[in-house]
């Protein structure tokens, strides 16, 4: 039997959900928790098992902490990378958005919070939100494909068609990473909020994850477009440093 074209992206849809679920908590799920709507990660990246892990600890303790002190006034997804907090969605007054960033900086492992969400008359519909899936599902299907992407270690936040990208990456990985989430259909806007390695830290993170091994102490990275000599590699303030770039869809 053949499915016609109109059922297919709700499949697609219903299935990352389900998969959000049914994966082992060892591992960092493909689509994770609050952010399973509009977030991707692939399993394999370069943090460590016990960094993803921490990691997704930290999703949880924000996202449980929002619904226990913004109940329905905030919708937020909650993206962390190696201890820096993403955080998108929508929220109906300025008052709750800074309570949001208060709350996040709380809790234990928190590098820097970088607030994205959107302060705004009306909350995202379940269209809206259908949507952002939808783009984040056909932006990671696009990294995976591109050559020279390191797609296992790049995570995929949308929120209102807008793409944010996350991950340990070299300059040029992470300006071919952008370039071609740019391309996909339906997408606004990319901003990257990469934290930046050399390619020598790239190649020895990668051999320490195929081999099982250790890859030593953390390189120290940078905002993508700085230099990297000599500086630290959490992304600092509410909103992203000036090495944050947005590239605008035409």
């Amino acid at each position: 039997m053949t499915l016609k074209r109109p059922f297919i992206r709700p499949l697609i849809i219903c299935a990352a959900l389900l998969g959000a679920g049914s994966t082992l908590t060892a591992c960092v799920p493909l689509l994770i928790g609050g952010a399973a709507a509009t977030t991707g990660v692939v399993v394999v990246d370069r943090r460590t098992v016990g960094e993803q892990v921490e990691d997704k600890s930290i999703e949880l303790k924000i996202g449980g902490q929002f619904r226990a002190d913004f109940g329905d006034a905030v919708r937020a997804t909650v993206t962390v990378y190696d201890g820096v907090v993403l955080l998108t969605g929508d929220t109906i007054g300025t008052e709750f958005k800074a309570k949001t960033t208060e709350v996040a900086r709380k809790v234990e492992n928190v590098k820097s919070v970088s607030n994205k969400i959107d302060v705004v008359k009306q909350m995202a519909s379940f269209s809206v939100v259908s949507n952002d899936i939808w783009i984040t599902s056909k932006v990671m299907t696009t990294l995976a494909t591109t050559k020279d992407i390191p797609s296992r270690t790049i995570v995929v936040t949308t929120d209102r068609s807008v793409v944010y990208l996350m991950g340990l990456v070299t300059q040029r990985e992470g300006d071919l990473a952008a370039a071609a989430a740019a391309q996909v259909s339906g997408v606004k806007r990319v901003e990257k909020l990469f934290q930046i390695i050399t390619p020598e830290q790239a190649k020895r993170l990668d051999d320490a994850a195929r081999g099982g091994g250790s890859s030593g102490a953390k390189p120290a990275t940078t905002p993508l477009g700085e230099n990297s000599t000599g500086t630290s590699g959490a992304m600092g303030g509410d909103t992203p440093p000036a090495g944050v770039q947005a590239i605008p869809i035409q």
